[in-house]
């Protein structure tokens, strides 16, 4: 067996069920606004009959924004200790078939049988395993797209009623899966939206890393560079 059975922690595939969501928010600009957690007051409404047609790509809206990276970055790293878990499952799994593999024919045949069934126990629960993170890995990266979404609606409804939108097109998911064959760029309003979510939200943008700088050409090192951990992450694709 590959790694393949933990890949998924190591490079998350984010499943996001938003589609209906977006396209009602932005499909009606009288939609009243979802409540924010922290809000006491309504949101504006949108108003106005526009006839302009915008795209947003409402997954990449949800990972770029400064809440999304600050949330995905702390399940991330919630999620590791289980990803440990399972790389070892899976280099257990390994060793034992390298063992078939390179002693196989030297074993009698009831040591050979024992370690046969070991190897189909241990890899039919390391499938379980796998498959059991993967349903709580997607559930959880669920909840907080969903969570961000119900916040960020209210401002893209806000956003195309000002500038005189009737139509916003969801096209995380590219033509033939999705809705939309080509569009220009310049119709694209995703980086607004996450820049006046930003706005709204509150959420500082993650902490970059510190830029490398040049080496001297006269001066001597006091001491040898070391590499700062990167705290932010970047916009998932």
């Amino acid at each position: 067996m590959t790694s393949k059975f933990v890949r998924f922690l190591l490079a998350p595939v984010f499943v996001l069920a938003v589609s209906a969501l977006a396209q009602t928010a932005s499909a009606n600009p009288a939609l009243p606004p979802a409540p924010s957690a922290t809000s006491t007051t309504s949101e504006p409404v949108a108003t106005g009959t526009g006839n302009k047609l915008g795209t947003i790509n409402i997954t990449e809206a949800i990972y770029a924004s400064n809440e999304g990276q600050r949330d995905f970055e702390a399940l991330s790293k919630k999620l590791e200790p289980k990803q440990t878990e399972l790389k070892g499952l899976n280099d257990e799994v390994e060793s034992l078939k390298k063992q078939l593999n390179t002693q196989g024919d030297k074993l009698n045949e009831d040591s050979r049988a024992t370690l046969v069934k070991q190897i189909e126990q241990k890899q039919k629960s390391l499938e379980r395993s796998v498959q059991d993170a993967r349903d709580d890995a997607q559930n959880q990266q669920n909840e907080i797209a969903q969570r961000i979404l119900q916040k960020m609606a209210p401002v893209i409804v806000k956003f195309a009623g000002d500038r005189g939108f009737g139509v916003i097109i969801d096209t995380s998911n590219p033509w033939p899966q999705g809705p939309v064959l080509w569009a220009n760029a310049s119709v694209d309003i995703t980086k607004a939206i996450v820049d006046a979510y930003n706005v709204q939200s509150g959420v500082p943008a993650p902490a970059k890393p510190a830029a490398a700088k040049p080496a001297g050409t006269g001066a001597k090192s006091a001491a040898p560079a070391t590499t700062k951990p990167q705290t932010g992450t970047q916009a998932p694709k």
